[in-house]
């Protein structure tokens, strides 16, 4: 058998075959893995035993069919506490993944236009953008320069100016426009207030 059964000194047939292997996890050390000589003992109903030896904790988690977990291993002594393992980390992985559902994901669209772009093609990209806002993602509006284009910036700046007053209506400047390298770049994200 595994050598913790030896330590507290138990006869095999006192456990369930699922409590007799040791558990062990990445952030948790289990039953037979905990190195401390003493350990400061808390039971599965919150009753703070005090400090214990290993093997008299060892012993307690093994008459309640239950795992000794190690929950402070930097404590001194460490911090250890009996409990169902098994159900503790189904239940920390079913935490986390209704935490991921609630975390918003906010995905990032983005429209290019150039400094010479005429209204009406601008407008193809603008409605593009409303329509992106109206759906919860945030847009970067983009002017690429080419060549002595970029001696002229205040026609790139005029011009973001002009996109986010025509989509006032249902976004705010998130990011001024500033210049990045050879583009000018603005973004602008969805005013939830603002929304039909």
């Amino acid at each position: 058998m595994l050598n913790w059964l030896a330590k507290v000194s138990l006869a095999p047939d006192q456990f369930s075959g699922e409590r007799i292997r040791a558990i062990s996890a990445g952030d948790y050390r289990v039953n037979d893995r905990i190195r401390a000589r003493e350990v400061r003992l808390i039971t599965d109903e919150n009753e703070n035993i005090g400090v214990v030896s290993i093997q008299k904790a060892l012993q307690l988690a093994a008459d309640r069919e239950l795992d000794l977990v190690e929950v402070a291993p930097n404590a001194d002594p460490p911090v250890c506490r009996i409990m169902d393992f098994g159900k503790f980390q189904y239940e920390r992985a079913k935490k986390e993944r209704e935490a991921r559902k609630q975390q918003k994901q906010i995905e990032v669209k983005e429209i290019r236009l150039r400094p010479k772009t005429d209204d009406h093609h601008r407008s193809f990209k603008v409605r593009d953008a409303r329509r992106w806002l109206e759906e919860g993602m945030k847009v970067k509006v983009r002017i690429r320069f080419r060549g002595r284009e970029i001696t002229y910036p205040e026609i790139a700046h005029e011009m973001l100016q002009e996109v986010a007053a025509e989509l006032d209506d249902i976004a705010v400047v998130e990011q001024a426009p500033n210049m990045e390298g050879r583009t000018m770049l603005m973004v602008l994200a969805p005013a939830s207030d603002k929304k039909k």
